[in-house]
């Protein structure tokens, strides 16, 4: 239950105040006219789904990309510990190398504090290991681990490409602005249809419709907020990060020689 009331915050609490506020100056003030709804769809409704539906694509594109980072460092160290030059050490160095690299991108990626660098820097690692031993390593073998290790690189840079930049400001700060504004602009608007088609009706109808749509619209730029960052394991559709990481069982057993 609590997950589900995430979408709840500060936020909400501001736009449904000036909602109230805004409903209690109409029927007050007596303050109507008669203004096409369909305004606002375009004020706001438009841009919101725009950015709802740019956060998602985001996330299935992070999906992607952590799909070919795991796969690529499983066939990564599949392909070198099948190399029968290699000493038992050998084999023991390049296994932690690669465990370390998908332990550093889930702390990275998740809601701990790291530097992308550190993920970078122990990638560079694999490489550097495969370029000391090239006498090791026939030619065909080389290019091979390293187009393996090539969905390693582009996942880690394109899934820090998405944690680090996120859907254009501008747009989620103008969609905020015309919520908080739109029950301003409903209230007496909504007061005079209501006024001009029902003989007797309660005013908490008012309340309740103005408060209502508010809350929708407050609620559907909270969950754009959560996908944002589908890392920070904020939100319900955010990414288990666990489920991409590589753990020893996941990997070919070592041979010792």
């Amino acid at each position: 239950m609590e997950k589900y009331l995430s979408i709840i915050n500060k936020r909400t609490f501001i736009a449904l105040g000036i909602a109230a506020v805004a409903v209690f100056l109409t029927v007050n003030f007596n303050f109507e006219y008669n203004f096409d709804l369909t305004m606002i769809s375009i004020a706001i409704i438009f841009p919101l789904v725009f950015t709802i539906r740019s956060a998602f694509k985001r996330r299935e594109k992070a999906l992607e990309f952590l799909s070919r980072f795991r796969s690529g460092l499983i066939t990564t160290d599949a392909s070198i510990q099948s190399n029968s030059k290699l000493n038992g050490q050998e084999r023991i160095m390049i296994r932690g190398h690669i465990l370390e690299i998908s332990r550093l991108m889930t702390l990275y990626l998740g809601p701990e504090t790291l530097g992308f660098e550190s993920v970078r820097k122990e990638a560079s690692r694999v490489t550097a290991f495969v370029n000391e031993r090239k006498e090791k390593f026939k030619a065909g073998p080389t290019l091979k681990i390293y187009g393996l290790f090539r969905d390693v690189y582009q996942g880690i840079e394109n899934a820090g490409a998405i944690k680090e930049h996120r859907t254009p400001t501008s747009i989620r700060a103008y969609c905020l602005i015309f919520i908080y504004l739109y029950p301003v602009i409903y209230s007496p608007s909504l007061y005079y249809r209501l006024s001009s088609g029902i003989g007797d009706w309660d005013i908490w109808v008012l309340y309740f419709l103005c408060l209502f749509s508010t809350f929708i619209l407050i609620s559907l730029f909270n969950v754009q907020e959560q996908l944002e960052n589908p890392f920070d394991q904020d939100g319900l559709d955010d990414i288990h990060l666990d489920s991409f990481r590589v753990n020893e069982d996941d990997l070919v057993e070592i041979k010792n020689e």
